[in-house]
């Protein structure tokens, strides 16, 4: 394991960390694309059954986080974060292992994701076994009007 693995801490987090999963979404989404949730829909997610948040802490700060929800069998990743002065460290990679033990964990069968097309976090998604499977057009709206497509992706587990 490298050293910078080595620092990075997955915990359970909850809607008590609302504040942290805000400041990260704050910094990690560029508002141009629209990918950011509001906080509102962050609590409205994380009271819903089947609803899990892992944090990543470097030293006691959260440098990322993913959410994550589980129906039956199947289950979507539906926000995944890192700060930017945290990236090229291995927390998306730690996070998204993180998510992927979990739904195992819960007997997911399959588990899906949602990236906006361009999204350099593919290339992590598809080293992790997802492959596309969908594609939405102009689903995301950016902060001056323009949209974006969105991709779908699935790995079966």
């Amino acid at each position: 394991m490298s050293a910078s693995l080595r620092m990075v801490e997955l915990v359970s987090g909850a809607a008590t960390d609302i504040t942290a999963i805000d400041s990260v979404m704050a910094e990690a989404f560029d508002p141009r694309f629209g990918e950011a949730w509001t906080h509102g829909q962050c609590l409205g997610i994380l009271a819903m059954p089947g609803v899990w948040l892992t944090l990543a802490r470097v030293e006691g700060e959260v440098a990322g986080f993913a959410l994550s929800r589980a129906i039956l069998d199947e289950a979507e990743l539906l926000l995944i974060a890192v700060r930017p002065a945290f990236r090229r460290r291995g927390i998306g990679a730690a996070l998204l292992r993180g998510v992927i033990a979990d739904a195992r964990a819960r007997n997911v069968k399959k588990l899906h994701l949602e990236v906006r097309a361009g999204n350099e976090g593919v290339a992590l998604y598809t080293a992790h076994g997802f492959a596309k499977v969908g594609e939405r057009r102009d689903y995301y709206r950016g902060r001056t009007g323009q949209s974006f497509d969105a991709h779908s992706y699935a790995v079966s587990l």
